[in-house]
């Protein structure tokens, strides 16, 4: 068992690491997930959108989270993502994952499909049903096409293992307007990397980002010094972050992330079909913005750039 679920501090939404023949690389994967560890993060969220879940197949989603397990020991909460094309694949994945070692589950609505209100309450309520462990429902309008609407919510709230909300939408109003309508009956997350700050500002308990994968040391100072209510801190090094941040809004996020990783030492670009490398003027826009972020690194631990 891992160290105790609190869904406080940074959580890395971790990329999965693939070969020169786009084979899954478990060694270089466990790799960046124990580099990310040794630079503070608080839990890791495997298998999710970075982690290119739906590029996986059943076999390789199950080996992948089992050297997630085995390379983490305890260290860390785990968060493992189900994203499916069905529910019976997403409710036997849940109970799979629970067997392996996952800690909590991030569950998405089925993809492609776009539900109704009973079709998407009911997906989730089974999944919910089919494990003991907390499930955070993935709310991402944008790239999902689904939104997690307050009276999904209202239903959903019978099942006592569904805990928290992941939300990625880009109005930071729903915070509130989700505090306001369950109070503290749902953990909310911060989802989306380039309004973070407001979502921890306005009462998410969490970050789960995407290029803390790059710049994890900054990432958990961030939410540190915004813990120790030094809001200045806080600001500059969100400034500083934000040009790399707004990656995290666009679809080819993956490939951006993997770039940034690449180009601070910590993973490969390589990604699997349908999903290519960046190439031209994009490429040349985010080696950029990676590299003056790298050059212009505010300085931790007590004052900031």
């Amino acid at each position: 068992m891992s160290k105790q679920l609190s869904w406080r501090g940074v959580f890395p939404a971790a990329t999965t690491q693939f070969a020169d023949d786009f084979f899954v690389d478990l060694d270089a994967s466990q790799k960046t997930l124990n580099a990310l560890i040794e630079d503070g993060v608080d839990g890791l969220v495997v298998l999710g959108t970075c982690g290119e879940n739906n590029s996986l197949s059943a076999e390789e989603k199950r080996a992948l989270l089992t050297a997630a397990v085995e390379v983490v020991d305890g260290r860390v909460p785990i968060v493992v993502g189900v994203s499916e094309l069905t529910t019976p694949n997403a409710a036997a994945f849940a109970a799979d994952a629970e067997k392996i070692g996952a800690d909590a589950l991030m569950v998405l609505p089925c993809m492609v499909y776009v539900p109704q209100l009973p079709e998407l309450v009911t997906h989730f309520a089974s999944v919910a049903k089919s494990t003991a462990l907390p499930l955070m429902l993935y709310n991402n309008p944008p790239a999902y096409r689904v939104s997690i609407g307050m009276d999904a919510l209202e239903e959903l709230a019978a099942y006592d293992n569904i805990v928290a909300i992941k939300e990625s939408a880009p109005d930071t109003r729903r915070f509130t307007d989700l505090l306001n309508a369950f109070g503290d009956r749902y953990v909310l997350m911060a989802g989306l990397d380039d309004v973070a700050l407001e979502g921890l500002l306005l009462g998410a308990h969490g970050w789960i980002s995407g290029l803390t994968s790059a710049f994890p040391q900054e990432s958990v100072a961030l939410v540190k010094a915004l813990d120790e209510g030094d809001l200045d801190t806080a600001r500059a090094i969100y400034r500083w972050f934000m040009p790399l941040l707004h990656l995290d809004a666009d679809h080819d996020l993956v490939q951006s992330i993997k770039l940034a990783e690449t180009i601070m030492g910590r993973g490969t670009e390589t990604v699997r079909m349908p999903r290519m490398p960046l190439a031209g003027p994009r490429r040349e826009e985010v080696v950029r913005f990676v590299e003056t972020c790298a050059a212009t690194r505010p300085t931790l631990g007590g004052t900031s750039a």
